[in-house]
């Protein structure tokens, strides 16, 4: 690290000694110069990035580090050691900082949709009433402690003295917001964020942050007008909450469906994020042209993009590579150059700027501690609260940075509120950190950790989107209820995919009744989770061969495809054509779905057959049943089978297949006690796999049979004997789930 942090440093002073130079060959141009403007973005990523590394080795958060390297090439260490060479390389010309000033600008945009993409909505429903007393009262006390800051200091401090209002809310924002992306980083790093003081610390910082940003948005509306002018304010008010009422109901579709269309028909590199930079600036526009600042709508637009159910993780990687790598050094690089340190070496600012620091770290403190009594927490939670709380970081410089760029924070307070931000930033992870080590978690928070950390591993959880291949068989209703009932929880998004045998037929008769049984088995999945939300049901009509239409819709990101159709199996055994065309298209996960008869979901107190084995995939179906009757309110019956003989005989013979029999029921029985199911279990021994299945199955009258078994490596689709038998002769429908994907046949196609 050494060596790597000598070579960036050596680097950057290398081009100091250079730009000089190079600047004075363009420093007569009217226009800015683009190698200056080069040269001031290298070093802002260089040094701000290396600075952010050592930050964080030191578990400090990076955009510490990016403040501090703008502190190290601004007037406040380089033009003290230097001048003419710092005003050289970041001069004061109009036209070289509008280019820099430009390119930050466009970055608050940025920044404030990335922190927008990590509020989690459902998170403060969860956490509730704590979370909502604490950031009221977080707010209110250290905003009416900054407003009364503003109204009494000196004049000097303000650029213009007839607008201390303007100022004194801004100064009482800064002071009370606090920072969502440093409390996350925190509590995640501290591997809190599932705690549930860690969920209400950062709960509380998304309520504070969204209500800021309004309340930001309006402080921009009275600043625009030079007034307190109520018919300006009332109508900037009344546009907010239209913009935000339109915003969270027709615009948290609109967004959803521009996404899932760029994602699904644009062939062009990373569509989805061109379509999210329109988006954002389109909603940014609105906000400006209804009277307040561009930052509420690319704030709103991250929160809409952050629910998106399709590509939300590769859309987050994506983004979050160029922005914090590109935008994130240069405009806290520049807050940093802003920032003139010497201004503050008059005894009278320096007390003035500690002054600010009790105060706001007071505010928030005393506003915590208050809420959190009332939301029914006891002293150290909300200790831990309030140390969380106090962290500014790029919250308060970016709301510093706006105050600056409209007039109504002079220079001076400029670097105040930002040496502010730095100091309650650095002292917040070792508080926190303190705080939390002596909340030690209850039993029933001990209990959903563990089931959150199954969750984390389990192939269900990580579904993000469904495809269902159906026609208008009994096996096709089955499948679409079973699709329902797993994307129902989460309100995953599901396609569903028509394959009957005219490419042109309507789709009126099966597709309606597909969609019809996906959406009532969802609302009944949703109704037991608790989930608030609508599911996103899409039909597509085939109008290719089986496995092109499968092929075309893969390549949009699916995690499991779900197919119900008539004549699963062929007359000659194994699988029929259909179905094999079908598996051909379509690389992951697979879900085969039998029905016998009539079929329909277990009913409530219906039974449901797992056969297990310790194999991973055995594990999976596991998975899905437990999904299943978690939404279903189904019983579950755990069956051992010996996947290591093939008579079975080993599982009464053998003291170790025994032990190991004990072992795998009780781990899936643990599975289901996480949902709170009840899980019979049984072992049979001197039985084949398959004979022991159906024999199981016909004794307790099973409803559904979910059973997890590995594709077998070859062209055509095949799972093994036991498979087979069960499938051809089980009397109960069967639920096929299948996590391995179909690499040869992938290859055939190509």
């Amino acid at each position: 690290m050494g060596r790597r942090l000598r070579t960036i440093v050596w680097g950057g002073f290398a081009v100091v000694l250079i730009a000089p130079a190079a600047h004075a060959e363009v420093g007569g141009a009217e226009r800015g110069s683009e190698f200056l403007l080069l040269v001031q973005v290298a070093l802002l990523i260089g040094i701000g990035r290396g600075l952010g590394e050592v930050m964080q080795r030191i578990g400090q958060p990076s955009v510490i580090g990016e403040l501090l390297a703008g502190l190290l090439l601004g007037p406040s260490v380089f033009g003290w050691i230097w001048p003419s060479a710092q005003a050289a390389i970041f001069p004061h010309a109009p036209a070289q900082k509008a280019m820099i000033e430009g390119l930050a600008q466009f970055g608050i945009l940025l920044l404030l949709l990335l922190t927008g993409m990590e509020i989690d909505l459902k998170l403060v429903r969860k956490v509730g009433r704590p979370a909502m007393t604490i950031s009221l009262f977080g707010i209110a006390v250290p905003f009416a402690c900054g407003f009364a800051l503003g109204e009494v200091m000196p004049a000097s401090l303000l650029p213009q003295p007839e607008a201390r209002l303007v100022a004194a809310l801004f100064l009482g924002t800064a002071l009370s917001i606090s920072s969502v992306k440093i409390v996350a980083v925190v509590v995640r790093e501290m591997n809190f964020m599932r705690r549930n003081v860690g969920q209400i610390i950062v709960a509380s910082a998304i309520i504070d942050d969204t209500i800021g940003w309004i309340i930001i948005a309006m402080i921009f509306s009275i600043a625009a007008h030079d007034t307190l002018d109520l018919r300006s304010i009332g109508q900037a008010v009344l546009g907010t909450l239209l913009f935000l009422a339109l915003s969270f109901t027709v615009g948290r579709r609109l967004v959803f469906l521009l996404i899932r269309l760029a994602n699904d028909h644009l062939v062009s590199s990373s569509p989805v994020v061109t379509v999210i930079l329109l988006l954002m600036s389109a909603m940014a526009l609105i906000t400006h042209l209804i009277g307040v600042h561009t930052v509420l709508g690319a704030f709103v637009t991250g929160v809409l993009v952050g629910e998106s159910p399709i590509l939300t993780r590769q859309i987050d990687e994506r983004l979050r590579g160029l922005i914090t790598s590109l935008f994130t050094p240069v405009f806290f690089g520049l807050a940093g150059l802003e920032t003139d340190l010497t201004q503050l070496r008059m005894p009278e600012l320096l007390l003035f700027t500690a002054g600010l620091i009790v105060i706001a770290s007071f505010g928030k403190f005393a506003g915590a501690l208050v809420g959190g009594a009332i939301g029914g927490l006891d002293r150290k939670e909300s200790l831990a609260l309030a140390s969380g709380m106090n962290a500014r970081g790029s919250t308060e410089v970016i709301i510093a940075s706006i105050g600056l760029s409209i007039g109504v924070l002079s220079q001076t307070m400029f670097s105040m509120i930002v040496i502010m931000a730095i100091l309650t930033t650095l002292a917040m992870p070792p508080m926190l950190r303190a705080a939390l080590a002596r909340l030690p978690p209850r039993q029933d928070e001990k209990d959903r950790l563990e089931r959150e950390e199954f969750e984390d591993k389990s192939f269900v959880s990580n579904l993000e989107r469904l495809l269902l291949a159906v026609d208008d068989s009994a096996s096709a209703r089955l499948a679409a209820q079973i699709a329902g009932l797993l994307a129902g929880p989460e309100a995953r998004p599901i396609t569903v995919l028509k394959v009957n045998e005219r490419a042109h037929a309507s789709s009126s008769a099966p597709t309606g009744n597909s969609e019809a049984a996906v959406k009532d088995a969802a609302k009944q999945g949703a109704s037991e989770s608790g989930t608030q939300g609508a599911l996103d049901v899409m039909t597509r009509a085939r109008e290719t061969t089986l496995r092109e239409a499968v092929e075309d819709e893969a390549r949009k990101g699916f995690d499991l495809m779900i197919v119900g159709i008539e004549g699963v199996l062929s007359p000659g055994g194994g699988f029929s054509p259909a179905v094999q065309e079908l598996a051909a298209g379509f690389e992951g996960p697979l879900a085969l779905v039998l029905a016998k008869g009539g079929a329909e979901l277990p009913p409530h107190d219906g039974r449901i057959l797992v056969p297990v084995s310790g194999r991973s995939v055995a594990r999976r179906g596991a998975e899905v049943a437990i999904a299943i009757a978690r939404t279903n309110r189904a019983r579950l019956h755990l069956l051992y089978i010996s996947t290591t003989s093939g008579n079975g005989a080993s599982c009464a013979g053998s003291d170790g297949e025994q032990q190991r029999a004990r072992q795998v029921l009780a781990d899936a029985a643990i599975a289901a006690e996480h949902y709170r199911l009840s899980a019979t279990t049984s072992a049979r021994g001197n039985t084949a796999p398959d004979e022991a299945i159906l024999e199981e199955a016909a004794t307790m009258n099973a409803d559904l049979v979910v059973l997890g078994a590995d594709r077998l490596q070859g062209e055509t689709l095949d799972f093994g004997a036991i498979v087979a038998t069960v499938l051809a002769r089980s009397s109960a429908p069967v639920l096929l789930v299948s996590a391995e994907t179909n690499q040869p046949a992938k290859r055939a196609a190509a």
